[in-house]
């Protein structure tokens, strides 16, 4: 992944930069690795610094409405200021450590449409900044997302959509301004009770929040009404859990006319071997989802094309 630019502070003859990044697939919280190569022009050029910055898409409401703008959500100077000679080159190798509630842009390989990440590389030179272009990079479910995201192929959700959102999740120890959402049509079974189905991780480094907001549909005397569901895990746990079950019980809950406006779960602070009387998460056996075609973390073959119709939703 390279982009090669002249320092438009110089025009023809100035210095030219390739950026090239040695890891471009990534899990949250994973350094991101490479070098920032400028090589002199025709003329010697003073370099003030230069800075990369990890750049996203995010949708902001104002006003009513929407928009959708690029937006730094992490910026690190890797050099400070330096000459460089007619004809000098100069690597300048780097590695940004990633937040760990960088969002997803992939589910088992395949790409989440509507999710994009990039690193952007600026030279301030001559007082004026020239920004380069984007060098793209993936970031993949850690294992505790991803045992999350299979229960939701397990159950029969189908994947809409995915966008980032600014603003921020009550009650969350999230610390990016945006957040995630992963949308699902819901299972055939609640189909005609539940519109869609949203998935958030607020993830930092003791383990995640998995926040589910279902849109439920009205009634001839009732109105429509979202409801919420909150697991709060350590990472372990998250990927010990039987997650068809408990997200299987919470939909039910919700599906049904007593379903409960909110239900949350913490357990990061407990012994997992010892569960409350709410259903909370449990280690469970694994058997639902193993009838659901999902062996030991892994899709099982006789499943991989229903799992992979999960990715397949209209646009």
């Amino acid at each position: 992944m390279v982009f090669k630019r002249m320092l438009s502070a110089f025009g023809v003859g100035g210095p030219t930069v390739d950026t090239v990044l040695a890891t471009t697939r990534i899990v949250p919280g994973e350094a991101i690795t490479g070098e920032v190569r400028i090589q002199g022009g025709d003329v010697d050029a003073e370099i003030e610094n230069v800075t990369l910055a990890l750049v996203t898409r995010v949708e902001a409401e104002h006003g009513g409405g929407e928009s959708v703008g690029n937006l730094e959500f992490l910026r690190a100077e890797v050099s400070g200021p330096f000459r460089i000679a007619s004809g000098e080159r100069r690597d300048i190798p780097f590695q940004i450590t990633t937040p760990w509630e960088i969002p997803v842009t992939e589910i088992m390989g395949r790409p989440l449409h509507g999710m994009a990440l990039g690193v952007r590389t600026e030279l301030a030179i001559a007082k004026a900044v020239d920004k380069g272009d984007l060098d793209m990079f993936a970031v993949a479910p850690l294992p505790s997302q991803e045992a999350v995201l299979r229960a939701f192929g397990a159950l029969g959700f189908k994947f809409r959509s995915a966008d980032l959102e600014m603003g921020r999740i009550s009650g969350s120890g999230q610390r990016l301004p945006f957040y995630q959402e992963i949308e699902f049509y819901p299972p055939a079974q609640h189909a005609g009770r539940i519109n869609e189905v949203e998935l958030t991780f607020v993830t930092d480094p003791g383990g995640i929040d998995v926040i589910l907001e279902a849109d439920k549909r009205g009634g001839f005397f009732s109105d429509g009404q979202d409801v919420y569901g909150r697991f709060k895990v350590t990472h372990a746990q998250a990927e010990q859990m039987d997650w068809p079950a408990e997200i299987g019980r919470w939909l039910d809950k919700v599906a049904s006319r007593r379903g409960a406006h909110h239900t949350s779960y913490d357990h990061r602070h407990h012994d997992h071997g010892h569960h409350g009387h709410h259903g909370g998460p449990g280690m469970g056996t694994m058997a639902a989802a193993g009838a659901a075609g999902i062996v030991g973390g892994f899709v099982a073959a006789e499943a991989i094309d229903e799992i992979g119709d999960f990715f397949e939703g209209d646009e």
